[in-house]
Parts: structure tokens; sequence; C-alpha cells
């Protein structure tokens, strides 16, 4: 899978080969920039992205319904295993439709990242300075690692900004993914959602590694 991080401003892009499998991103110098789903590269002429390329940009306003539509159809494609139905259906606000004002005033505090594929918003991550709020991927495109790149793409946000350590909230349901990710369990906490339903949580945390000093 080939992943492209759109910087803010039409800046310089670096361009990934994100592994499902691994985890990892190797990342290689690359003079493209993206604008409007088309790659632009400075020294050729612009070509489409292809159907499996996946690329972070910053959310927009404009993308706030479906960036809703997301959290919605995620929470709505869970079992009722860990949470029972009635929690699940106060985790997503009691929406069957999106609605993005939530997540409007969100944006004014939380910076928020989505995945595309091609035009089209497929997940997205919400953060603050080292701590991941939320992340969600429709379900239709769950297991090709949409998520493991979003966490990666906060992480090394947080690196750029000299912080070792970044904490999460997992649900019960995220918890075994953000161990495979390398993240450790704290304990069991409350979590409130509305009409003063309370689930449990995991607290979490990951040490992330030090980004090597310019000589």
């Amino acid at each position: 899978m080939i992943l492209r991080v759109i910087a803010p401003h039409g800046e310089p892009v670096r361009s990934s080969r994100f592994s499902a499998n691994k985890g990892q991103l190797a990342s290689k110098s690359t003079q493209s920039q993206i604008q409007n789903g088309i790659r632009y590269n400075l020294n050729a002429s612009p070509e489409p992205m292809s159907a499996n390329e996946i690329s972070l940009r910053p959310a927009q306003e404009t993308d706030a319904w479906v960036l809703n539509a997301i959290h919605t159809a995620a929470i709505k494609a869970l079992p009722a295993t860990f949470y029972t139905p009635k929690e699940l259906l106060a985790w997503r606000n009691y929406r069957n439709k999106p609605d993005g004002s939530n997540i409007l005033k969100r944006m004014k505090v939380e910076s928020f990242w989505v995945a595309n594929e091609g035009d089209a918003v497929i997940g997205f991550a919400s953060f603050f300075v080292d701590e991941l709020i939320g992340l969600y991927v429709h379900p239709k495109y769950q297991g090709k690692g949409i998520g493991r790149a979003l966490v990666q793409h906060f992480c090394d946000e947080a690196t750029n900004q000299g912080i070792d350590k970044v904490i999460t909230t997992a649900s019960l349901y995220a918890e075994g993914f953000y161990l495979r990710l390398g993240f450790t369990a704290i304990q069991r906490a409350p979590h409130y959602l509305r009409s003063g339903i309370v689930v449990p949580v995991t607290k979490m945390r990951k040490t992330l590694a030090t980004a090597p000093k310019s000589i």
C-alpha cells in the first residue's frame, strides 16, 4: 500500500510505502505535492492517485459530516460483546444519521487527520499534543492497515514535537489493537457517556523512539 502524507498549505509531501502486516513506514524523500486528489510531481506531469493509494491530510470543516458518518457506522458495526446495545447506542450519541456539529466544535481544539482512498474519506484520527483522542475507520475499510497508519502518523507528529510518550483511552474493543502497536495498558477506568451511562475503558500509553538529533 502506498501512503502519502499531505502537509497543510501545499507543502512538500512525505511519500511512504506502508506495510499493513509489519506496521512500518519506510519514508522516501519526494518533491510531490497533492491538490484536489491529484499527485503533482514538480519534475513531471501530474498523474492521478491509483485506486489503492491511501493519503493522509488535515481534515477540513467540510469533512465534519462524513467524519460523523464514519464514527456512527463504525460503532453500529460492533457486536454487543464488550458493551451492551444500550451502551453502544449512547456511544454514538443516539444517532442513526450523521450530524457534524460536534465534530466542528472539536476541530477548534483537536487536530483531525483523515485517510483518503482517492477522493473518499475512509477513516480519521483526532489528537491533542500527546493524546490520541479518537480513531475510527469505516467498517468497509477495516483490517487494511488504515487505523495503524493513522496511529503511526499521530506518533510521528508527537516525536517531531519532542514528545517521548503518548497516551490514549481505548474502548475494550480496541485494547488489543493498541497492544499490537506497542501501547501498554495502565489501568481500567470509567468513561462517561450521555444520559449518565458509564462504560469501562482502558488507559494506555506508548513510549516513542527518540528522534535523532541533527548535527
